[in-house]
């Protein structure tokens, strides 16, 4: 299966984000976090985009994750902290940029998806779109703690432990319930929809919207714990290399709690 692509594209003062390998529900190669990363890099610095929106390709999800095959290479802890914090990298820049971001999301966004989706501004989804963080029941990893801050932001402490302990999927109706949506829409209106919010948000004033982006970004991450030992004690488990391995042949993992 190939690497996939990001693509970015402009019309006019919106950018346009494509995460691009519908064949694997587009599920992120490190070669497209590579990209995501080149890209927010260079909407950080270009003062003529004036809203940035992020789609998956094939209209059946918008990021299924991180491909998990990947983890195999992985030996110990101290892979998954290097992992983590690239993750924290490019989800800090996405989170930063000086433009309001709007995820549109169609189907699956699980794990990486779901992260990449809350690190944006405003999301909507179709009907179909489902919410989740498995690793409980597939993985056996973690997340870092800036991303556990986003998740019990945009979804409420309750929310998040149900989809991270029970490993439980939300569907569009309880994201939008949560606060998480700004709105479900049918995929025949969709495209309208989107331009109708572009042309909103470019026509604001957008030295307030930036201003009012950091804000909020401060509060968010202010005080933020160090979660080093809590990443390494997941993704250094047997446990961890069981998950991935059970994955990858579609079995189900026998934990052990080591």
């Amino acid at each position: 299966m190939s690497d996939g692509e990001v693509h970015f594209e402009r019309d006019g003062a919106v950018a346009h984000i494509t995460f691009d390998r519908p064949a694997a529900r587009n599920a992120m190669t490190w070669h497209m976090y590579q990209r995501l990363t080149k890209i927010c890099e260079q909407l950080t610095t270009d003062n003529d985009v004036r809203v940035a929106v992020f789609r998956g390709a094939g209209g059946q999800a918008f990021i299924a994750g991180t491909d998990i095959a990947q983890f195999l290479a992985f030996k110990s802890g101290e892979d998954g902290i290097a992992y983590e914090e690239k993750m924290e990298h490019t989800l800090g820049l996405l989170e930063a940029l000086p433009m309001p971001t709007l995820a549109v999301i169609e189907g699956w966004a699980i794990g990486g998806g779901l992260a990449i989706a809350a690190a944006c501004d405003l999301r909507i989804a179709t009907p179909d779109a489902r919410f989740g963080v498995p690793i409980a029941r597939t993985l056996g990893n973690c997340l870092s703690v800036a991303n556990y801050a986003r998740l019990v932001a945009a979804l409420g402490a309750s929310r998040a432990k149900r989809m991270l302990l029970l490993a439980e999927n939300l569907t569009a109706d309880e994201a939008l319930a949560g606060g998480f949506l700004s709105a479900i829409v049918t995929p025949t209106e969709l495209d309208q929809r989107i331009a109708e919010l572009c042309d909103r948000l470019q026509h604001h004033a957008p030295i307030t919207m930036r201003v009012s982006k950091e804000a909020i970004h401060r509060l968010l991450h202010a005080g933020l714990p160090d979660g080093d030992d809590l990443v390494r004690a997941c993704y250094g488990s047997d446990d961890f290399r069981i998950g991935v391995r059970a994955f990858v042949e579609k079995k189900t993992p026998a934990w052990t709690g080591r």
